[in-house]
């Protein structure tokens, strides 16, 4: 236990170094505690309450309320739980699919390597959102971790490639030289000498997968065709739009909430990739 006390501390100590980048921890940080411990600060009341309509921020309200009356805090706060693990889910999934074919494909070569490489090739040269919309019409998404599996399926190819091109490199080093001379099987070589010294370029490929995922769930949610929880996010962008929220001023306090909570959501996490990138790679890391 006192390892690992040890160990975060020290984590924490390095990511403190760029400023910027642990704003950004912070704040991404902040959003999933939001998302995962908000809804038990709140009960969740959707009833109709006809003369609280459009309320601007008050003591009782303090983001204000929506067309039908309803606190939109409290909306936030139930709100964001579907919209990060989704994130999560088809982040962790694309780097598992991307990591494991990048490497494999790099060290195995020959026809696996011909494959896989076709295979990423079909995937990126498919529009990714046209093709969402396909499969949402056709499959009808009905859980979160559906839509996750989906957008990571589809979403491995860029990054397979990148991971290969940068296997092919670290492939030559003196220390996969001798796990090969030592006879040590293709899993090994992989997973425990060539993907732990690309954990920097991996971390930040995560986060941005995560960035990735929240636009087009809320992209697919916004235009109709992904069914989800009435107080997700992006469920709140497509109602507040569809009241006509963006004419109305008393309304657009509605439509601007989710907007901004979103906005800086994915400001959060950009910005927290430069500490990821001096966390897990130490060439980078200032003395201090």
């Amino acid at each position: 236990m006192k390892n690992i006390l040890a160990s975060l501390k020290e984590s924490l100590k390095i990511m403190m170094r760029n400023k910027v980048g642990f704003v950004g921890f912070i704040g991404t940080l902040f959003f999933i505690l939001l998302a995962f411990i908000g809804p038990y600060l709140m009960p969740l009341n959707m009833k109709t309450d006809l003369n609280s309509i459009y309320t601007g921020p008050t003591l009782a309200h303090p983001l204000g309320t929506d067309y039908q009356g309803r606190d939109i805090l409290m909306q936030v706060l139930h709100g964001g739980r579907e919209v990060i693990y989704v994130a999560l889910m088809a982040a962790l999934l694309t780097v598992l699919i991307a990591a494991t074919f990048g490497a494999l494909a790099a060290v195995v070569g020959g026809i696996v390597d011909t494959l896989l490489n076709g295979l990423a090739e079909i995937i990126i040269t498919i529009p990714h959102f046209p093709l969402l919309l396909v499969l949402a019409s056709l499959i009808k998404f009905k859980s979160a971790t559906g839509l996750a599996v989906i957008l990571a399926a589809i979403g491995w190819g860029g990054l397979m490639r990148a991971i290969r091109a940068q296997v092919l490199s670290l492939k030559e080093r003196d220390y996969v030289e001798a796990a090969r001379v030592l006879g040590l099987p293709t899993s090994h070589i992989i997973f425990k000498e060539i993907l732990p010294n690309m954990l920097s370029y991996i971390s930040v490929q995560f986060i941005l997968s995560m960035t990735g995922a929240i636009y087009a769930q809320v992209g697919l949610i916004f235009l109709g065709v992904v069914p989800m929880e009435q107080h997700n996010w992006g469920v709140m962008i497509t109602l507040a739009w569809n009241q006509g929220a963006l004419f109305n001023p008393k309304a657009q306090w509605y439509l601007l909430v989710p907007i901004t909570i979103i906005v800086l959501l994915q400001l959060s996490l950009i910005t927290m990739t430069r500490s990821m990138e001096e966390l897990f790679n130490p060439r980078l890391r200032r003395g201090g």
